[in-house]
């Protein structure tokens, strides 16, 4: 494990110009370019062409996470602005956004020195009705802060006064405020369940005609849930990678999908966005652990440099039928757990054979990600998109690793 945890990040850094990162996106969702590396050879094409570079009996993987409007703006009597910031509830997420008032979330808080003490509270409306929005700080470390939110009619939904008081949290990155077309822009065509507070980009290029297309060349499609956290755009600030703390974040996976996989074992598994590779590849280090530390397990957690310990050997199929025995065992029908799975060179791929992906931060968890995957190749790659006009980040252009 010390090798892996020894990786100098400085061996993942590149000079992205500001230029290059795409501050809005394309007119057209698939319009963007599609950087492909097969057999070793890089490719260029346009990403409503990625079909004809997927090998025979593909299943890719989706994420169906939907970004919530998670930056919540009050202004104290002062004038001062304090910006909320929502990051997980402090109950199951389907239960926080059905709950009516009152809900606890973790928080980050914007402009912090300012909010001292006493409550904030903002006037909108939801639909025609007037909504009074009042946020209390609990408690605060240096995570963030434990907020409890209250409206009045208490008995609205938390999604609704969310969806009508926040905004759309754009990456960092991009320097400007939300508009109105990133309420539907920096969401993918197929998200289904509230809970993120970034997009897992990859899945931006899809389109529903293109979705389509790919199912009439018979690549067959899934879905994962992975609840993409704020840690997402936090680059490694640390001199080696053992010294940065991986974020955790939600998934929840459905029993089908599990079973999925098992038939679809041997062929080609390929998940859109890095997200989605957390998720599957979490999925076989959750089956080494229910043999490991017994059935009865709670709660489902993979921590972050379990996978670079001593295990025993287990096939994927032998770890995902562990935990198709425990769902059966437990009467369910989706595993939900949690991940801070990190993935760097020197991992190896239990459960994928490609990537479906976007051009990454210098110095991120995701481009390590991405180096485990094809190694040393991705220097080429990002020389390569660098020379030919690509656009990097999340409303920049794709790749195809395989």
């Amino acid at each position: 494990m010390s090798a892996v945890k020894d990786i100098s990040i400085e061996a993942y850094d590149y000079t992205l110009p500001d230029e290059r990162i795409a501050k809005y996106p394309l007119a057209e969702r698939d319009a963007s370019k599609l950087l492909v590396l097969k057999d070793n050879e890089i490719h260029e094409s346009q990403f409503k062409h990625v079909g004809d570079f997927l090998p025979d009996d593909t299943l890719l993987v989706f994420n169906e996470t939907k970004v919530i409007r998670a930056r919540l703006q009050f202004r104290k009597a002062t004038g001062s602005r304090i910006e909320i910031f929502c990051l997980e509830p402090e109950q199951d997420y389907q239960v926080a956004f059905a709950a009516t008032s009152p809900v606890r979330w973790k928080c980050l808080i914007g402009n912090a020195k300012r909010w001292k003490e006493g409550g904030l509270s903002m006037e909108l409306k939801v639909g025609e009705e007037p909504v009074t929005l009042q946020a209390e700080c609990l408690s605060r470390d240096d995570q963030g802060a434990e907020i409890e939110f209250s409206w009045t009619p208490e008995n609205l939904p938390f999604a609704s006064v969310l969806e009508a008081a926040g905004e759309i949290p754009l990456p960092p990155y991009l320097h400007r405020d939300a508009e109105a077309s990133d309420r539907d822009r920096y969401q993918t065509v197929f998200a289904r369940y509230d809970g993120s507070v970034a997009a897992p980009t990859a899945g931006l290029h899809f389109t529903q005609p293109l979705i389509a297309d790919l199912r009439e060349r018979g690549v067959q499609s899934d879905q994962v849930t992975l609840h993409v956290g704020a840690g997402t755009f936090r680059p490694v600030a640390t001199e080696t990678i053992g010294e940065h703390a991986m974020h955790s974040e939600t998934i929840i996976v459905r029993k089908s999908l599990i079973e999925n996989l098992m038939e679809h074992y041997g062929k080609p598994v390929i998940p859109v966005g890095t997200t989605s590779t957390r998720t599957l590849e979490s999925l076989y280090w959750l089956g080494v652990m229910l043999k490991e530390q017994g059935t009865d397990l709670r709660p489902l957690h993979v921590e972050q440099w379990f996978p670079y310990g001593d295990h025993e050997p287990l096939s994927a199929s032998e770890a995902l039928q562990n935990i198709l025995d425990y769902l059966d065992r437990h009467g369910l029908t989706r595993l939900e757990a949690s991940t801070a799975l990190m993935i760097a060179p020197s991992y190896k791929m239990r459960v994928i054979t490609g990537l479906v992906t976007n051009f990454h931060q210098p110095k991120s968890t995701l481009l390590l990600l991405v180096s485990a995957l094809i190694g040393e190749r991705w220097k080429d790659c990002y020389r390569y998109a660098l020379d030919h006009g690509f656009r990097f980040l999340s409303y920049g252009d794709s790749c195809l690793f395989l």
